[in-house]
């Protein structure tokens, strides 16, 4: 509802279907795609998983309020595809599995970056619905660290990158700069290093410019995010 949308027909509430808005397991963190952001960064967490404070850290990438975080739902802000959507940042950097349904009755699972394809793009057809967003056990137990740049203070995101240690190395996830998520595991620990191959996994078209930056300022501050996100991960 942000943007006009003159041949709309008819709109669905999903919340009347009462959908659990998150199962704790011991495989895995389960989110219904009509969690509120604010369900997510309130509720309470097993103490080992140490990557569930980067909940609330995305959700302060958001230009948003504390009332906005009332309403908007995970699955609203993914479903939206914009480069800033912080729920997409948030996804792309825990490895999350999105559930669909699809209008003719079977369902398929999808990365993050399957899903968003490109500037408020998605892969979704007509009739499909985002139905819940899954969290594996053992990504949710690995460190993580947030890096966000804006033109303003409290301007919209214009990079953000998300660092993970996993066993081999990390994970890296860019948005916000890059008209769609880029998710890119890397062997080492080396920051600068790491920050080299993530620029050089993403093309020079990717990064877009827009009133909240440009592309050369957007895959600077992206490269310089990216080393400071995995010095403090792997430290």
């Amino acid at each position: 509802m942000s943007d006009p949308n003159p041949s709309l027909r008819r709109l669905v509430d999903l919340t009347t279907l009462d959908w659990p808005a998150l199962v704790v397991a011991d495989d895995g963190l389960e989110i219904a795609a009509t969690c509120t952001i604010e369900r997510l960064i309130t509720a309470e967490y097993p103490a080992h998983w140490r990557a569930a404070p980067l909940f609330e850290q995305s959700a302060h990438t958001l230009l948003a309020s504390y009332k906005i975080w009332h309403t908007a739902t995970v699955g609203g802000n993914i479903c939206l595809g914009l480069p800033a959507g912080a729920m997409i940042s948030m996804c792309s950097a825990l490895d999350a599995e999105l559930l669909v349904w699809h209008a003719d009755g079977t369902d398929s699972v999808h990365r993050t970056a399957d899903i968003v394809i490109g500037n408020a793009q998605t892969s979704l057809a007509t009739g499909d619905v985002l139905r819940s967003i899954r969290f594996p056990a053992a990504v949710l137990t690995q460190r993580t660290a947030l890096r966000k740049a804006s033109y303003a203070h409290l301007g919209r995101s214009g990079a953000v990158v998300i660092a993970r240690r996993t066993p081999i190395g990390v994970v890296v996830s860019v948005t916000a700069a890059t008209r769609r998520p880029y998710v890119l595991e890397v062997a080492t620990s080396d920051p600068d290093v790491v920050a080299q191959q993530v620029l050089s996994a993403i093309p020079t078209d990717g990064f877009h410019t827009d009133a909240h930056g440009t592309a050369p300022w957007r895959m600077s501050v992206t490269e310089y995010l990216v080393a400071d996100a995995v010095a403090e991960v792997t430290s």
